[in-house]
């Protein structure tokens, strides 16, 4: 269920340091059902960091995750995954020798315990579903393909589909159209708009052109900080954003 104030997710007060060095402080921000949030600022300004904290990869020392009312701050990695938190790193990390119909297949939910997954058929509903998240992803024609001989889009939408089958109410992206065409960035605004109508998605993004296309709503990190927040519109034309990001 969301937040009383209709939040998927909040993040309050929340703080990280390494070896004495404060990475994210005091951070506090809200994400919307069916929200596409952007998170942008200069190398070195917590983007990564955020999304370690919420899928416990990396521990809070301060402050609250609070997902569809359950704190995160205290589950482990798996948990937070079975809550409903699907995480997608910079690099495409697919099962290259497996073609793309295997690589959802091997993804979809088979249970909780080793007994239910070694239980696991390809029933007709799985196909069904594999063949529907292909349709998404642009992969639908492409089921027989081995990964390996995907171009790199195609690999960084079938990670995407490898998360989708899994349902996810919170898609967490980050950088998800580096090393993408021109093309292929287009379908993947198109991609995350049309996912959105059952699920909120949190992304790290450098490509201006391609946040202005897909966000509802942008957060400006600077120093583990929030330097500005709001729509595209307002956050680039706030001075204190064009002076320490969008300035250089």
């Amino acid at each position: 269920m969301p937040l009383d104030d209709g939040s998927l997710l909040e993040v309050k007060d929340l703080s990280v340091s390494f070896d004495g060095f404060q990475v994210i402080n005091d951070l506090s921000f809200n994400v919307g059902k069916e929200e596409i949030r952007v998170i942008i600022g200069p190398n070195g300004a917590g983007k990564t960091t955020v999304l370690d904290l919420i899928c416990g990869r990396t521990k809070a020392t301060g402050g609250s995750i609070r997902f569809a009312g359950k704190e995160l701050t205290r589950l482990k990695e798996y948990d937070i995954v079975r809550a409903g938190v699907g995480r997608k790193f910079q690099t495409p990390s697919v099962y290259e020798d497996l073609n793309v119909f295997e690589n959802l297949e091997i993804s979809y939910p088979h249970g909780r315990s080793v007994f239910e997954s070694l239980l696991f058929r390809r029933s007709a509903a799985v196909i069904e579903r594999i063949h529907e998240v292909a349709e998404m992803i642009f992969l639908q024609d492409q089921l027989d393909r081995k990964a390996s001989e995907l171009s790199h889009g195609q690999k960084q939408w079938l990670e995407i589909g490898m998360l989708l089958i899994q349902d996810p109410a919170l898609l967490m992206l980050d950088e998800p159209v580096a090393g993408m065409t021109v093309s292929e960035r287009r379908r993947t605004a198109d991609l995350l708009q049309s996912i959105t109508k059952s699920r909120s998605v949190l992304v790290i993004e450098h490509d201006m052109g391609f946040v202005e296309q897909i966000a509802h709503k942008v957060t400006v990190l600077h120093r583990g900080q929030i330097l500005s927040e709001g729509s595209m519109e307002s956050v680039k034309n706030d001075p204190k954003v064009v002076e320490v990001y969008l300035g250089h």
